[in-house]
């Protein structure tokens, strides 16, 4: 798969998008902030739009029952195609700095590496839908990105936990889309399938998928006590905890990411802070 996917179309997707993140940067650098906030907002809300009209193309045109269950918020980056619009008006440091983490972090691992695409049948038939994906996910890099190079919002490293506190808050909102579709009968109830992780996983909510390698290094990194059933009939067998087993995962993974691109975007505060937490030191170190 990983041959496959470096192939024209791959440069041709990872080149337009960057070109027009570039392009959409010099055509708002000198603009009103009104204009500069109204575009950027604009984007979100074509998104928000495009993900239910998606309904009306291959493949969830020819699925009902796929369609029924896609147009929900079912994974990381289509619930925050829905959030994205509230962030960006909202006034909530931590919420946009949260944004802006988790869009640029997401949005390049899934144009770098776009599964859904490569793992279509029939190209042609769900063009469509490709050029929705990449919308999607370059509108997840772009209007944080762009947010914070047109200054219209200041990164802090000290709110960097903000990324991992924030994906699992996210975490929790796509359970709660799951649990809302198996109760109107959108989808099946997990409880027919209850030690089956696969079943209906989405995003990795109830447990690692371990036919994969990343779900196999996700797994490495959670604790023994939440891969089994605590208490009850099942007590003892083999379980991940849903949700609470990725705690630990999105702690290692997201807050070393986040911290490097908060470096990148608030570099001044953290040298100036390095550099007082130094003289403090020094200070200290010669009063003993």
């Amino acid at each position: 798969m990983i041959i496959e996917m470096f192939n024209f179309w791959w440069f041709f997707w990872v080149f337009v998008s960057a070109g027009l993140i570039v392009g959409l940067y010099f055509a708002l650098k000198n603009a009103p902030i009104v204009a500069q906030k109204g575009v950027l907002f604009a984007i979100l809300v074509v998104g928000l739009l495009l993900h239910f009209l998606k309904a009306y193309i291959p493949p969830y045109s020819v699925d009902e029952s796929r369609m029924l269950r896609d147009s929900w918020f079912i994974n990381i980056c289509g619930a925050n195609v829905a959030l994205f619009p509230f962030i960006f008006l909202s006034k909530n440091a931590h919420l946009k700095d949260y944004m802006f983490y988790i869009g640029v972090i997401s949005g390049f691992i899934a144009i770098l590496y776009p599964i859904e695409p490569i793992e279509k049948i029939d190209q042609t038939a769900e063009f469509w839908d490709i050029i929705r994906f990449y919308y999607h996910h370059w509108e997840l890099i772009t209007v944080p990105l762009l947010m914070v190079l047109l200054k219209l919002h200041s990164i802090s490293y000290k709110r960097v936990l903000s990324a991992p506190i924030g994906l699992l808050a996210l975490m929790l909102f796509i359970m709660l889309n799951q649990l809302f579709q198996s109760e109107l009968g959108f989808i099946p109830l997990r409880s027919e399938d209850f030690f089956k992780i696969n079943y209906k996983n989405t995003s990795y909510i109830w447990g690692p998928k371990t036919s994969d390698g990343i779900g196999k290094f996700l797994a490495s990194l959670c604790p023994n006590f939440f891969k089994v059933v605590p208490v009850g009939q099942f007590a003892g067998q083999e379980k991940y905890w849903p949700w609470f087993w990725l705690i630990f995962p999105a702690f290692i993974l997201v807050t070393p990411l986040a911290f490097a691109l908060s470096i990148v975007f608030d570099s001044k505060n953290f040298a100036n802070d390095v550099k007082r937490l130094k003289v403090r030191l020094t200070v200290r170190g010669k009063g003993k």
